[in-house]
């Protein structure tokens, strides 16, 4: 195989890779969205029966999820993402 045909190949790759990527990022975005409108709702539906606006056991469950996962970027990963359905505290 010549460099020509290499550097080809791996520039496919790359274009090939990068557009995975690209949906990736989408289906993470739309995902994300979805994810905080339907956080918001519970924590509208939550408050209108009488709760409070955050639940700290649901909170820690869902860090702890994140960061068996991920380790300890999940816990930012989850944060942020838990930001996104209740707002800053």
């Amino acid at each position: 195989m010549s460099t020509t045909t290499a550097d080809q190949t791996g520039t496919d790759e790359l274009g090939e890779l990068r557009g995975q990527i690209d949906a990736l990022d989408a289906e993470i975005v739309r995902l994300w969205k979805e994810r905080a409108g339907l956080s918001k709702r519970v924590g509208e539906i939550r408050m209108a029966g009488g709760g409070t606006r955050l639940v700290l056991d649901r909170e820690r469950a869902i860090l702890e999820k994140y960061r068996t996962a991920l380790g300890e970027d999940g816990t930012q990963i989850a944060m942020l993402i838990l930001r996104a359905g209740r707002g800053p505290l």
